[in-house]
């Protein structure tokens, strides 16, 4: 069972991801997917359990959901998939056989200040960047170009060309990127325990999908992917299981005020709540174990 909330432009279910992919989504009709999927990390996001018995039981689980990923990908759709440092050669193994990687991508931030000590801590988290035909995708280089530092800030000259020029100013990013995690009281915080940061997604969407683009995350979270396709005019479908998240989308995307007689208000910035107090101190805890976790 699931429950369907949509306005023209963006759908959002209520309800387990891979019957939903199955049952609802249409064979190749998605420009674009950023896949998230829990990290088997042993999380708690609100009445979920981040848990599987054991690496295979979720890498199985994992190839299921790839495969409708796939499934409802366009023939000339991108596909971003995050997970953690631990299952990610389950992924990459999978998807290569699959579609062409063009980019693996390290994602990595600041630390909170808590890092293991019997080894060396994970500062990052990998992404991996997917297509079905590697003549035929989007890129828009042009809309995610940032400043190149290395010649153009100190005025080089590139010798190399014909005719002697200045370096270029501006440059495609790499396959490193660094975004700050999204921290308690910034603006676009969000209570969710792996909230990804506008920024990610707005280089993912502005790089591979156009106006008018279909977009999907099956895994919605703080529905941060639906979002940013709203404000760059592009079209989306999310899935959340937990109502406690679902509420985040109704008010960030379709723009309700209530559900079900609660009121659909943000996070207060002005006081740490008891729950996520408990968040951080948790965190903490875990932090000192498992190098993975993230805010």
């Amino acid at each position: 069972m699931f429950e369907r909330y949509a306005d023209d432009q963006h759908t959002l279910f209520h309800g387990d991801a891979l019957q939903i992919l199955s049952d609802e989504i249409s064979s190749n009709s998605v420009d674009l997917i950023f896949l998230d999927p829990p990290y088997n990390i042993g999380k708690r996001f609100s009445n979920f359990y981040d848990k599987w018995e054991s690496e295979e039981k979720y890498a199985n689980w994992a190839y299921k959901m790839l495969d409708q990923c796939l499934r409802v990908l366009k023939p000339n759709g991108t596909l971003y998939v995050m997970t953690s440092t631990q299952a990610m050669p389950y992924f990459d193994l999978y998807l290569r056989q699959k579609t062409v990687i063009l980019s693996r991508i390290v994602w990595h931030y600041d630390s909170s200040g808590v890092q293991a000590k019997k080894y060396f801590g994970s500062m990052y988290e990998p992404i991996l960047h997917c297509v079905k035909d590697k003549n035929n995708y989007i890129f828009n280089s042009d809309d995610i170009k940032i400043e190149a530092k290395t010649g153009a800030q100190r005025k080089l000259i590139d010798y190399r060309k014909s005719v002697p020029c200045q370096y270029n100013t501006e440059k495609v990013p790499g396959n490193v990127w660094y975004f700050p995690r999204v921290r308690y009281r910034m603006e676009e915080y969000e209570n969710h325990p792996s909230q990804k940061p506008e920024a990610l997604l707005e280089r993912i969407i502005l790089a591979s999908s156009n106006q008018n683009s279909l977009v999907l995350d099956p895994f919605a979270g703080t529905f941060t992917s639906a979002a940013v396709a709203k404000r760059l005019g592009r079209i989306s479908t999310s899935i959340e299981s937990q109502e406690e998240y679902l509420k985040i989308g109704l008010r960030r995307v379709l723009g309700w005020k209530e559900y079900k007689g609660e009121k659909l208000l943000p996070p207060s910035k002005n006081h740490t709540p008891k729950n996520k107090k408990s968040q951080e101190k948790n965190f903490i805890q875990k932090s000192l174990f498992d190098a993975d976790s993230t805010a």
